[in-house]
């Protein structure tokens, strides 16, 4: 019973850091979000005034743990709280800025706090099982946030490493039409973002930056170094030296989507056949007993039955 009660306990405890990241991934720019569902609440309140109501209550709840993050901005509990491997995640999930760490830090110190003391008040231990349980508590608190975090960057590189062919080609076309590398990131932003959408997003963002005097080297470094992945940082410094220097990038392009999936292609022949490996042991374990009762039971039994016929 105690094991189901934590096991209940963790999954509070992942379902709250759930809730407070999709309340961030939604609540960029919170304070002009929430006076305009503020304003259309009271200039329309139609049958989409409870999702408007729900947002703004999110949008206050993100205030209230950015409040509590800024508070400890420059103290020791930042620095116990916030390691450089976490600040590399939140810069991949494109969090890295102060409000994303205000959240980050304000969800991880509740979870800390909390975890324990529930786990104290429904398992209500003594003695060296109350420590036990409070320090259960604490690293549950202290680590859930981190995994999570690790989890959706994870994700995320995933989705650039497969968006990356799409973003190739697309490139190429629009080059091949009589775009100038400018005009492409513009339009892979702003028009084609639904085939790309996380490169394509990130694009839009690179794009504005540039537009407000980042230089394009500047404007596409999160692009090349946020997501881990080698080919994408040789696309953006291709981008970034044909921008510089000018000159044609369609054949280089051509050559760069060729290599890519031949790349992909072996790296998928290596999975399959590593695949077929852990198959054949799969197999083993678990055909190969029923095949074995299937070839050799007709025969048990006729061997059991001569030899009950052979018996007095």
């Amino acid at each position: 019973m105690s094991l189901l009660i934590v096991a209940a306990l963790v999954m509070l405890a992942v379902a709250l850091a759930l809730f407070a990241i999709s309340l961030l991934s939604r609540g960029r720019g919170s304070e002009r979000a929430e006076a305009t569902l503020r304003a259309a609440l009271q200039d329309s309140p139609g049958p989409a005034a409870p999702v408007m109501a729900t947002a703004v209550a999110g949008a206050g709840v993100l205030d209230r743990l950015a409040t509590l993050g800024r508070q400890l901005e420059g103290s020791r509990v930042q620095a116990w709280l916030l390691a450089e491997e976490d600040r590399l995640l939140l810069e991949q999930i494109n969090w890295n800025n102060r409000s994303g760490l205000a959240v980050f830090l304000s969800l991880r110190l509740l979870l800390a706090l909390l975890t324990p003391a529930l786990l104290l008040a429904v398992l209500q231990p003594a003695g060296v099982r109350a420590l036990a349980a409070l320090l259960l508590g604490l690293a549950l608190g202290l680590l859930l946030p981190k995994f999570l975090l690790r989890a959706w960057a994870q994700r995320l590189r995933k989705r650039a490493h497969d968006e990356l062919p799409m973003l190739i080609d697309l490139l190429r076309l629009l080059q091949s039409v009589g775009f100038s590398i400018d005009q492409s990131l513009q339009m892979l932003g702003e028009k084609l973002q639904a085939a790309i959408p996380l490169l394509g997003r990130e694009l839009q963002e690179a794009n504005t930056a540039y537009i407000h005097g980042r230089s394009r080297a500047q404007s596409l470094r999160r692009i090349g170094e946020s997501f881990g992945d080698e080919d994408l940082r040789s696309l953006v410094q291709m981008i970034v030296q044909v921008h510089q220097h000018g000159g044609a990038i369609q054949e280089p392009l051509r050559q760069f989507s060729a290599r890519l999936r031949e790349s992909r292609r072996m790296k998928l022949k290596d999975k399959v056949g590593k695949l077929s490996v852990k198959m054949t042991i799969v197999m083993m374990v678990t055909l190969l007993p029923a095949l074995m009762v299937v070839l050799s039971g007709p025969a048990f039994l006729a061997l059991a039955g001569a030899m009950k016929g052979m018996g007095p």
